[in-house]
């Protein structure tokens, strides 16, 4: 719950409030010629008090409004992600009342490996206006050691003025080279080609299928998924820099699609979705993912829980959620998550919202089938015993329809999907509470399941009960990428096949024997591509 504590929505001198509110161009007539790099960009935090005080609010560039982590915990850190690598000589915090005493300024080329800028050690909680840096990446991250009140961290703005490595970049990256097809199925290929380079920075690549934008890829790899089966398509690939420059088209490839795969269609993904924001907050990120689903034309959506923060009213919905992933509400086949309990009575919100679609058969699991694949919709929030709302029952009632549902199944390919995750390397971790419903899924031969709970985005190579390696295991996934502010990482596990703090939808492509999965991002990138895994039965 949000703190009921009085906090001073200005809390430095008017002279000081009267700087810096001026233009950031006028108040940055200092050497360098730096401009504000900050602003509406990514954010990326170790805890928020609520999604009220979520970390996009400190680059929004609005003086009311703030980030504000956990009380009473130390360390704590905000990322910010500049689009690109710069040079950055000045950073800004103006504090709320909850400042740090100690605390340090970082930058990072990849986001991972970081090294300290400066440090503040005496921190009073007034306005730190920090010059004279000489910081260089494309994140920049505070770090709160020392909290200098019993509260956490918040500060209404972070503002980093600098320069990016690419102004005044008018030279093209070179063009792609060495365009070759690798794993092919029926409704999907693979494409590869050689990295380019760039004077400054490779942002990425746009792939063209016959003449045309279908795609872009971070990486020198892109699978094309949802094609026809038997049928040749011709590819180029061009690069692109942090500037923009657009390299011209690769030398072209003609490549053609396998015979059989029939039954083929593709659905949408994602978990933890609608945070308390509409598209006129440029940091609302839930109707950005929306956009993602309409562009992939699915034939159904799949929600794996927290389909609405943070109190997940039917007010919330109809205003939120709503609004964005609504318009697939048609053909949307939902989970509920902990966050759907957050209301009076419990599951009210998400009931009343969904409708019979969330319970078929009058309870909040269910089951439902598309060409050869069997789907089940589960309510983990049964088997939870550490959160603050305990369960309402011991989940016995759905573990039987489970393992009927299982032996009643005539597909040859099964997927399920529920809210907590058994095997994660997010803030939440491994679920134990989860281990019955994973056993069964290993034992019945389960090919995919979905998840979500942590804020990010983790693929695993298939598992068996006790998460070793095991091409008879299911893939699951942890899709909780869908608009929430994003939760830290921790090592990833042996079996991590990809782990991104990001968000994006699971674009899932099916035939009656095989699947294939895409993380696509925000900007339209694929993030992450799997193998085309063949179906178990």
């Amino acid at each position: 719950m949000p703190s009921t504590r009085l906090r001073p929505l200005v809390r430095f001198s008017p002279l000081v409030a009267a700087v810096i509110l001026l233009p950031a161009g006028f108040a940055m007539a200092a050497p360098h010629d730096d401009v504000l790099l900050s602003q509406g960009k990514p954010v990326v935090t170790s805890t928020v008090e609520s999604a009220t005080y979520a970390g996009s609010r400190a680059v929004d560039g609005n003086g009311s409004t703030r980030w504000a982590s956990v009380e009473g915990a130390d360390p704590q850190w905000l990322r910010i992600d500049l689009g690109q690598e710069a040079t950055f000589h000045r950073v800004v915090l103006t504090w709320e009342a909850a400042y740090a005493k100690k605390y340090r300024i970082e930058a990072s080329d990849d986001g991972v490996n970081f090294t300290t800028v400066t440090s503040v050690d005496d921190g009073d909680g007034k306005t730190d206006d920090l010059t004279g840096l000489s910081g260089h990446g494309r994140y920049v991250r505070f770090v709160g050691l020392t909290r200098g009140t019993s509260y956490g961290y918040s500060f209404y703005e972070m503002q980093v003025y600098g320069l990016n490595d690419s102004a005044g970049d008018t030279t093209p990256p070179t063009t792609p080279t060495g365009l070759a097809a690798g794993d092919t199925s029926a409704t999907s290929i693979t494409l590869t080609w050689n990295a380019a380079s760039d004077n400054v920075a490779v942002a990425g690549y746009d792939i063209l299928r016959n003449g045309t934008v279908v795609g872009s890829s971070a990486s020198p790899t892109y699978t094309d998924m949802g094609l026809a089966a038997n049928t040749s398509y011709s590819y180029t690939v061009r690069t692109r820099d942090t500037a923009g420059n657009l390299s011209p088209a690769s030398a072209p490839i003609t490549v053609q699609t396998k015979t059989g795969g029939s039954g083929a269609f593709i659905l949408a993904a994602a978990g933890d979705i609608a945070e308390q924001c509409t598209a006129s907050d440029s940091n609302c990120v839930h109707p950005k993912t929306a956009k993602l689903v309409q562009q992939m034309n699915p034939a159904a959506v799949i929600t794996m829980g927290d389909n609405q923060y943070d109190d997940a009213h039917l007010s919330d919905y109809t205003k939120y959620y709503a609004k964005t992933w609504g318009q697939f509400k048609s053909i949307t086949h939902p989970a509920p998550g902990n966050h759907d309990t957050y209301d009076s009575p419990k599951y009210n919100g998400y009931d009343t919202y969904f409708g019979s679609v969330a319970a078929p058969n009058g309870k909040r699991y269910y089951s439902w089938d598309m060409g050869n694949w069997h789907f089940i919709a589960l309510n983990s929030d049964d088997y939870m015993t550490h959160d603050d709302f305990a369960p309402d029952d011991s989940g016995a009632d759905q573990l039987a329809w489970l393992k009927q549902d299982l032996q009643n199944n005539t597909k040859g390919c099964v997927a399920a999907y529920y809210h907590h995750p058994r095997w994660s390397s997010g803030d939440h971790g491994d679920n134990k509470d989860s281990i019955e419903l994973w056993n069964l899924m290993v034992s019945n031969k389960v090919d995919l399941v979905l998840n979500g709970h942590d804020h990010d985005y983790e693929r695993f190579n298939p598992q068996d009960a006790n998460g070793k390696a095991d091409a008879n295991g299911p893939v699951e996934i942890v899709g909780g990428s869908g608009g929430a502010d994003l939760y830290p990482l921790h090592s990833k596990h042996a079996t991590t096949a990809k782990l991104l703090s990001t968000y994006g939808v699971l674009k899932l492509s099916m035939t009656d024997t095989t699947f294939q999965t895409q993380l696509i991002g925000v900007d339209g990138k694929t993030l992450d591509s799997s193998p085309t895994y063949t179906c178990h039965k």
